[in-house]
């Protein structure tokens, strides 16, 4: 499957006015810019409703649920394309309308609801007791100096055996 291109915004503008002004046909100036016709179609499209501002990038636009519902009931009373409806609604790509009809068919209108982007948090970090302004008891003094005297304790016993490692990776280097 080969990569998506993405085309800049005077790149777009430039073969929309051969077609629109020098009056050329979408075939020859998409094969003459090697890429697909279907794309110079539906930025023609585009910029016939939305004007320059219609070929703009648009990343990570969030759509309302209220919106999401719409456009759906939109496709489905009136009939109307995935590319149609992406350019009545002004939606960059048919591929968010398919993920919203999909989830919208398992999940009804919960589906719609924006989910967390990215991955979900998988480590659960302690929180810091909050330090308060009253003085530690002679108690908790002597059960903190305790927990980093373990602490210490403990990364001096690692610190010695990956020492005691490295010297028998060492002496076995040495003996032949």
């Amino acid at each position: 499957m080969e990569r998506k291109i993405k085309y800049n915004y005077e790149f777009k503008l430039r073969c929309v006015n051969e077609v629109i002004n020098k009056h050329r046909s979408v075939n020859s100036v998409a094969n003459e810019n090697n890429f697909d016709e279907s794309n110079l179609r539906k930025w023609v499209k585009f910029y016939q409703k939305y004007g320059k501002e219609g070929l703009l990038p648009r990343k990570n636009q969030i759509y309302s649920v209220k919106f999401k519902q719409n456009v759906l009931l939109k496709i489905t009373n009136k009939s109307l394309s995935l590319r149609d409806a992406c350019l009545e609604f002004n939606i960059s790509s048919e591929s968010v309308v398919i993920q919203w009809q999909k989830r919208y068919k398992d999940q009804g209108i919960l589906g719609l609801k924006d989910q967390p982007k990215g991955r979900p948090k998988s480590m659960n970090f302690k929180r810091a007791k909050k330090k308060s302004n009253k003085p530690l008891t002679r108690e908790e003094e002597l059960l903190l100096e305790i927990e980093s005297l373990r602490c210490e304790n403990a990364l001096l016993k690692k610190f010695n055996a990956l020492v005691q490692a490295e010297e028998a990776k060492q002496n076995k280097k040495h003996k032949p």
